[in-house]
């Protein structure tokens, strides 16, 4: 694929972000070393996984739990993804968040999952824009200026013409509220992660807010030609990678060469693919610890495996991994250096995703 127009540097707030395409928060993958390797890649902006205000409030320095709010000295800009119910607890988590030295802040009203919903969070915000706009107000108070506050949204509860409305009325709350971005999911909370993303709808928003406010875009961007049509096709400012970035993030880089006009990279051969699955295993070593980082990782060695040309047999051989040293018996064995590696077909996302 090669671009019709030239992409603009994405910017938020007074935070230089660069190249238009990102890393979105993932729960439970976006930690440190998967944002580290997504950034080595080509990434010019992270998001952590999205973490609760309550548990924030209460996070220690246990070493089970301080490595939420650890930053390498290699990734900023980098972001902190926050989701709660209460606004007053919800701007208390901002802070937090600001004080472990993240450079923007993320509010998260787009998650779909059910329990997230049942506690008044996430996505379950697009339904009461009152208090949707009142977490953004106090949120960007209570954070100081040199940090910008953005939030995520999907473009409703459902497709009713209320939830339409709805949405409209916190984005132009958003803007009134003085944030940033605003990421917009092309797919409703209902969906979830089923059916098509609406890209169209994005268009529709960024014709709505002009310059007012800068609008990236996410849903079904699985291949590095994804970003640059989505932002051609809705003109939006950027877009930002969410399952098609889990155990490849040279999708960075390959769309940085597509961006250049340059011909698409071959997918990585096993052997890079082995080197950055060791470097990824190390990483999650010194951020958890060498006795829990083999089952943390077995996570990404799945999302890694796809990359193989017999991904079926290395995903069962993955599943089923207990140490560092079972891994590296895998690396050794199926993983030669000059061996090609393949592209990881869009509907194979999809169909593990849905």
């Amino acid at each position: 694929m090669k671009p019709t127009l030239e992409l603009k540097p994405l910017t938020i707030g007074n935070v230089s972000i660069g190249f238009p395409i990102v890393q979105a928060a993932l729960s439970g993958y976006s930690d440190l070393p998967m944002r580290l390797i997504a950034r080595r890649h080509g990434a010019s902006y992270t998001l952590c996984e999205v973490m609760l205000d309550q548990f924030l409030l209460s996070l220690t320095k246990r070493q089970k739990t301080k490595h939420f709010l650890d930053i390498h000295p290699d990734e900023p800009p980098v972001g902190g993804q926050l989701m709660g119910a209460e606004p007053e607890q919800f701007s208390a988590g901002a802070v937090k968040l600001v004080e472990a030295g993240f450079n923007i802040i993320d509010v998260n009203f787009g998650c779909p999952v059910k329990k997230v919903l049942g506690r008044c969070r996430g996505g379950f915000h697009l339904s009461q824009p009152p208090v949707a706009i009142e977490i953004l107000r106090r949120t960007r108070e209570i954070v100081r200026d040199s940090i910008p506050v953005t939030v995520k949204m999907r473009r409703g509860i459902d497709d009713s013409n209320q939830a339409r409305d709805s949405f409209f009325e916190i984005l132009d709350g958003a803007i009134d509220a003085g944030l940033a971005a605003v990421t917009v999911h092309g797919r409703t909370v209902k969906q979830r992660y089923n059916g098509p993303s609406r890209w169209n709808f994005l268009s529709e928003v960024k014709q709505h807010v002009g310059d007012r406010i800068k609008i990236l875009g996410s849903g079904d961007l699985f291949s590095a030609a994804d970003g640059l049509r989505m932002i051609q096709q809705t003109g939006i400012d950027g877009v930002t990678i969410a399952r098609g970035a889990i155990g490849n993030p040279w999708i960075f880089s390959q769309s940085r060469a597509l961006a250049a006009d340059a011909p698409l990279p071959p997918p990585p051969t096993l052997g890079e693919q082995a080197d950055v699955m060791r470097e990824h295993f190390s990483l999650s070593e010194q951020t958890y610890s060498p006795e829990r980082a083999p089952m943390i990782m077995r996570k990404f060695y799945i999302k890694y495996s796809q990359n193989h040309p017999e991904h079926e047999i290395i995903r069962a051989m993955f599943t089923k991994l207990r140490s560092r040293e079972e891994f590296e018996a895998v690396l050794d064995k199926h993983y030669p250096a000059d061996r090609p590696g393949r592209y990881v077909p869009n509907d194979l996302y999809r169909a593990q995703s849905e």
